[in-house]
């Protein structure tokens, strides 16, 4: 991908955009703009490691997809005209209906700069809470887990503890896909130290595979497993009686309600859906074990009953007093770059900035002082899906959507959409085009990765810098600008007179320390006096930071940031799933990552070797689920809930437990029909986070009678239309299309055929066969190289087309033989077929590893010195495993 230098042809230290591991990049513009970038060997997060996402990132910056210039009612517009726009409509709506009738819904992808303005306008100036974040399906029940047994929102540890760790549990995390930088961490501490590793996972998943034990647990029954946990430590040597009596309160609760439900590893193995003897060895071992990390991810939070799993584990680490010392506590890792820096801020519609609370009206009090805002918010605002709620029915009539993609993503997706078309004035600014801006009423094009400035703070609460190294795409503006230049024209100059991102961070930092006197661990105040070249040059850093001091860990010293100051047991049950499955809905669909892909697809869908992987929306699901069905891999699955409905083709997986089933969460309209899980999912929210359940809706999943099937290569950007299902895959050069319909096939051929119209009978060649079953055509540009192939055949009849793809991405001129070749889709000299892509990292395919593991190749290793695969990110390493197992069993028969 190529872009406009902003800097001269020097690397730019900068930081990751991803998940929440945050590592650092190293970024360079060549002199004809194309990006590359490496790890910065130097960033404490990752060392100079990148996964296969982040190493990437330089085939993201360019401009293919982009919004370039602002649009009113889908037409370009200025940006004098478009901000007076949404200043008029949201300060005429507040004035009709009040500040609660308007709401920001916003982004973990925005900087913390971007978050500290958003928070300042809608809570102290506008005057409501309602501005909420799309880590609210992230995190949000982490937030309130710390926040009932801390006092405060406090991740303990840091990275380093994984490394220092005897025993590490990962719950509800699938690491080494979700944050395989760290994840390789890991297995390098557990190389050297011998770490154990305890995965607890309904799935099979990559990170499974090397672990030491891995609990299937049913979904949904981790309170269970961990009060279990918590009722045995109460029992043996493990208990810390000397923390447990000076530093906390609640123990005897916790346990009472634990040892109920969970009194012997039996009555938990019956209830989770285990072995008792993995159940007693999980225990034993976490028991035996001093320096143990619980590491916990979205499989936790991301419940109708998440806190309760937070404050579950929680409990089992004050329990044995092992927290915030070397190799031991709590570990919540979050799924975007910027969420830790939204907590901060107060990006939440239950909080303020700084840490603070709309529980304490001192606090509000504090934070409208230092603003000098008088009409400051004084309840919590609308959380996520009440937010689309109340944009449905009416209650919000101004909605302004920064940098997600809540058509897509959020739960009930079909009634967000109906929510965004009801509502009487929708604002989107965003990088690309989405599901999500096709309701704006007023298109507003930001700034991308490369071309934006600020901060970001990880998962281990450390804060590292994101630098400009690109000018923006077209007129596309920074966030933090857009929202100023917004709030001035609604009258707030004075409190937005912001001249850049450095700015914006020393008044966030000189807030984290007003009238603190340490009464809340967010403290950077450190920082409050860093001039523009200062912030230019900072380096990254834990926070708090406070005059003359920086901290890693925290709560070691068993001091809390409470009213007493001591850490609260929760007392905690299993409670019952959101929704249970049924006769009707007999499957709980999980959703979650694929390993190449990135939330919707916005960045990471238009890069070849990311779609490479997974090119199509695919539907995991058990053997025995599969036979009961009907299913055979590769039928398209028509998969139902009581919300909505998705297509998706079937991958049968002995990985998956009996019962359950598996659907990525990235695929939109942009790249598929009727793919998306948010379709699916339950809306129904946990009580005190207000995340919604998203790892275990009730489905049911039929088998769709496909007559036909197609594949269209195309150097073409299209979105087909009237097809039952298609997807599409970023290739070299183009795209290529995955059509299929329940017609008769003379009907897929006459639907299919539309996308040759605009070729003349001089650049198209085609066949159909006797019978009208199966068509091919191709068709040449003016130069004679390929522009478009399109094959038409009933299902498992298709053709090969590695080659057809291959030229559709060289753009060489054919000779007559490749001409005469290319309705077959076979070249007519032989040409190795790499296969699927394994390792999108060195761009190594599942034919290239066959090969090798059929030269004696016999493991992971053998395979990375051959091919490299395997050698960087790891995030491949458990399917080259599969590869070499499915060779050497298939070459044994």
């Amino acid at each position: 991908m190529t872009g406009i230098p902003a800097t001269p042809a020097a690397e730019a230290r900068t930081t990751c955009p991803y998940c929440g591991v945050g590592c650092g990049v190293l970024a360079r513009v060549a002199a004809d703009g194309e990006v590359t970038v490496r790890g910065d060997p130097d960033h404490p997060a990752n060392f100079g490691r990148l996964c296969s996402k982040g190493a990437a990132l330089g085939e993201t910056t360019g401009h293919d997809g982009r919004l370039l210039a602002p649009e009113i009612g889908g037409r370009a517009a200025s940006w004098n005209a478009a901000l007076d726009v949404v200043a008029r409509r949201f300060r005429e709506t507040i004035d009709r209906h009040g500040p609660d009738s308007v709401a920001f819904y916003v982004s973990g992808q925005l900087l913390t700069e971007d978050y500290y303005v958003a928070n300042k306008l809608m809570k102290g100036f506008i005057g409501s809470g309602n501005i909420d974040t799309n880590s609210r399906l992230c995190m949000a029940s982490s937030v309130a887990g710390h926040r009932r047994a801390f006092g405060e929102d406090i991740v303990p540890g840091i990275y380093a503890d994984l490394e220092e760790a005897d025993l590490v549990v990962l719950t509800g995390s699938n690491a080494a896909w979700c944050h395989p930088v760290l994840y390789q961490r890991l297995l390098a501490a557990r190389e050297e130290r011998g770490t154990r590793i305890v995965v607890v996972d309904p799935r099979r998943t990559a990170t499974a595979d090397e672990c030491d034990l891995h609990l299937a647990i049913e979904p949904g029954t981790d309170v269970l497993l961990f009060n279990g946990l918590l009722a045995h430590i109460a029992e043996g040597r493990a208990l810390d009686r000397d923390f447990v009596a000076s530093a906390t309160s609640g123990f005897a609760e916790a346990v009472a309600a634990a040892s109920a439900e969970a009194s012997s590893p039996a009555d938990v193995a019956a209830g989770c859906g285990l072995a008792e003897a993995d159940v007693r060895l999980f225990y034993e071992l976490f028991a035996a074990t001093e320096r143990s990390v619980t590491v916990y991810s979205q499989g936790v939070n991301q419940s109708a009953h998440g806190t309760d799993k937070v404050n579950a584990i929680i409990n089992c680490h004050l329990a044995t007093g092992r927290i915030g010392r070397p190799g031991m506590g709590p570990f919540s890792v979050t799924g975007q770059p910027n969420a830790m820096g939204g907590r901060e801020v107060g990006g939440l519609a239950n909080q303020l900035a700084a840490h603070m609370g709309f529980e304490q009206p001192a606090d509000v009090d504090r934070v409208g002082r230092f603003w000098n805002a008088a009409g400051i918010a004084r309840h919590a605002g609308l959380k996520a899906v009440d937010m689309f709620r109340a944009a449905g029915d009416g209650r919000v009539k101004a909605l302004w959507i920064m940098g997600t993609n809540p058509a897509v993503s959020m739960p009930d997706a079909g009634r967000v959409r109906a929510a965004l078309k009801a509502c009487e004035f929708v604002v989107v600014s965003d990088v690309t085009r989405t599901d999500t801006t096709l309701h704006a009423d007023v298109l507003l094009p930001a700034a991308a990765w490369g071309e934006k400035s600020g901060t970001v703070t990880n998962s281990e609460r450390r804060l590292s810098r994101q630098r400009a190294f690109l000018q923006p795409a077209g007129s596309a503006r920074a966030d933090w600008r857009i929202i100023c230049d917004v709030a001035r024209r609604m009258g707030y100059a004075d409190a937005f007179a912001f001249e850049g991102p450095a700015a914006i961070f020393r008044e966030h930092a000189a807030l984290s320390a007003y009238e603190n006197d340490g009464e809340r661990l967010f403290d950077i105040g450190a920082l409050a006096g860093l001039d523009d070249a200062g912030y230019e040059r900072f380096e990254p850093a834990f926070w708090p930071q406070q005059p003359g001091e920086g901290a890693g860990r925290l709560l070691g010293d068993g001091r809390f940031p409470t009213a007493d100051g001591r850490a609260r047991f929760v007392a905690v049950r299993q409670e019952g799933v959101a929704l249970a499955v049924d006769g009707q809905r007999p499957i709980a669909l999980n959703t979650g990552r694929s390993r190449d892909q990135w939330h919707t697809m916005t960045r990471t869908g238009r890069v070849p070797r990311l779609m490479a992987n997974t090119p199509e929306p695919t539907l995991e699901i058990a053997p025995q689920d599969a036979r009961r069905e009907g299913l055979a891999d590769g039928d398209l699955a028509h998969v139902s809930s009581r919300y909505g409905f998705v297509r998706a083709k079937v991958s049968i997986s002995a990985r998956q437990k009996p019962g359950s089933a598996f659907l990525p969460m990235h695929w939109s309209g942009q790249f598929a029909a009727n793919a998306g899980a948010g379709s699916l999912a339950t809306p129904t929210t946990d009580p005190f986070s207000g995340q919604p359940e998203l790892k275990n809706v009730p489905v049911r999943i039929v088998r769709e009678p496909v007559a036909w099937t197609g594949v269209l290569m195309t150097r073409r950007d299209l979105r087909p239309t009237g097809f039952v299902h298609w997807s599409r895959c970023k290739v070299e050069g183009g795209w290529v299309y995955e059509l299929c319909g329940t017609e008769t096939g003379g009907q897929g051929i006459l639907l299919s055929r539309q996308f040759l119209n605009g070729f003349s009978r001089e650049q198209l060649v085609e066949y159909t066969d006797r019978r009208g079953l199966a068509y091919r055509a191709a068709a040449v540009d003016a130069d004679g190289a390929l522009a478009e192939a399109l094959l038409v055949a009933p299902p498992g009849q298709l053709p090969p087309r590695d080659w057809l793809v291959s030229l559709l991405g060289s753009r060489a001129p054919l000779g007559p033989a490749d001409r005469m070749a290319l309705l077959s889709g076979r070249s007519p000299s032989p040409m190795p077929a790499r296969g699927r892509i394994v390792c999108s990292c060195f761009n190594v395919g599942i034919n290239q590893i066959a090969a090798a593991v059929a030269r004696g190749r016999h493991s992971v290793a053998l395979i990375g010195e051959d091919l490299r695969a395997g050698t960087n990110c790891g995030s491949c390493r458990s399917e080259i495993s599969q590869i070499i197992e499915g060779t050497r069993l298939a070459a044994a028969e």
